[in-house]
């Protein structure tokens, strides 16, 4: 991490903007400066003179600053930072983040900067599993936005979920990953080495077109995320996926089926295995080294296919198997049926469940099913990235055993 870091601090409208004045003197106290952006809603529960006092810097409140838009003072504060971090990032910030709208100080240095930006989301469980809300947090991580996962628990308003603000340990955590300083925070999985697969693979019939199964990635990203901030080292291979790396995660990119099965043997041994890539049952036997050509004849050229290398199945098998494999079925019926006969089948110890006949593959949210042979651990329908996390911690539940 670089020494004596910049941070542009925007603290966003929301009961949890108190934990703000902590953060920043972490900040401090860690050898970094801090500017702090304070938004309308925010000074209703902190005030200026309080950020003042910790960061011993001027706090900005508006855009229209007359003696600092002289020299365009917003865009010298969206240039000067090392890394501009948004805590608490409400519901409505995020969603103006996402549609570029700059109607405020704080929105306009958003849109301005060219720096790496880390956002803290905090807001009633309802609002964070909101179908908008997790589509502008797509919206964001595809931009490049490292938005981290709220912490789960009892909240101002008296419900209870996923939504709390992380604490301000574990975001100068992650604002030390996002400076360069990689190392997970220690964790229940500190000194485990975690092995996840994400994505679909790319089986090439020509140089143009491929077989491949719908996967987008953003489950088995968001599971490598949460198995970094529970400690552990974590190595992800990942097909052909357009998402952001997790903070503190290795990641090796691989397009077909039998590079990803290289990588896995590679990246052994391992601790955890958690494969949740869709990888592509078949291939070409012969993928053509030219596009292929229609000639008018109506007549379509045969495709000889292939079977794929079982990765799981493999690795269960191998001499240096993980004390944990987990596996993943994506069912279009008979769900548990088929998880219980693929977990017998392929050996592995926990297979993942779900239904993928709706829009689950490339959407928001996940119902799982943790089949075991000990039984069913069945999930309701929440975010991707609260299955991730409700994962992450019975994994370590089951190493600590």
């Amino acid at each position: 991490m670089k020494a004596n870091p910049r941070i542009l601090l925007i603290i966003g409208g929301g009961i949890a903007a108190y934990k703000s004045c902590e953060l920043v003197r972490l900040i401090r106290k860690n050898g970094g400066h801090v500017t702090c952006v304070l938004t309308e809603g925010g000074s209703h529960f902190v005030t200026a003179m309080t950020l003042a006092a910790l960061s011993e810097n001027p706090v900005h409140t508006t855009l229209w600053d007359l003696k600092n838009e002289v020299e365009m003072g917003h865009i010298q504060l969206s240039r000067q930072a090392d890394l501009v971090v948004v805590c608490p990032a409400t519901a409505d910030l995020m969603a103006k983040m996402a549609a570029g709208i700059a109607d405020s100080l704080a929105t306009t240095l958003l849109l301005a900067t060219d720096k790496p930006v880390l956002a803290a989301p905090a807001m009633n469980v309802r609002m964070w599993q909101h179908a908008a809300t997790q589509r502008n947090v797509a919206t964001l991580r595809a931009s490049g936005v490292t938005v981290l996962d709220p912490d789960e628990g009892a909240m101002a308003c008296g419900e209870f979920g996923p939504g709390r603000l992380p604490e301000p340990e574990a975001i100068w955590s992650a604002i030390k990953a996002a400076l360069g300083d990689a190392r997970p925070a220690p964790g229940p999985l500190t000194g485990r080495h975690a092995l996840v697969t994400a994505g679909p693979t790319h089986e090439p019939i020509d140089p143009v077109r491929y077989i491949a199964n719908r996967s987008s990635g953003k489950q088995g990203f968001a599971i490598a995320g949460a198995l970094a901030a529970l400690g552990a080292r974590v190595t992800l291979v990942a097909g052909p996926v357009n998402l952001p790396t997790p903070a503190a995660v290795t990641r090796i990119d691989v397009e077909t089926a039998r590079e990803m099965a290289a990588a896995v043997e590679a990246a052994l041994p391992a601790d955890v295995a958690v494969m949740v890539a869709a990888v592509a049952d078949w291939r070409v036997a012969d993928a053509a080294g030219q596009k292929l050509k229609k000639d008018g004849s109506g007549q379509v050229p045969p495709l000889l296919l292939t079977e794929n290398p079982d990765i799981l199945a493999t690795l269960c098998r191998v001499a240096n198997r993980p004390p944990l494999v987990v596996g993943f079925a994506a069912e279009t019926e008979k769900v548990i049926e088929h998880a219980q006969a693929k977990l017998a089948r392929k050996g592995a110890d926990w297979i993942v469940a779900n239904d993928v006949s709706g829009d689950v593959m490339g959407g928001a949210l996940n119902a799982v099913h943790i089949v075991t042979a000990a039984g069913v651990d069945s999930l309701p329908e929440m975010p991707k990235d609260a299955v991730a996390t409700a994962l992450a911690q019975r994994i370590a539940d089951a190493l600590a055993r």
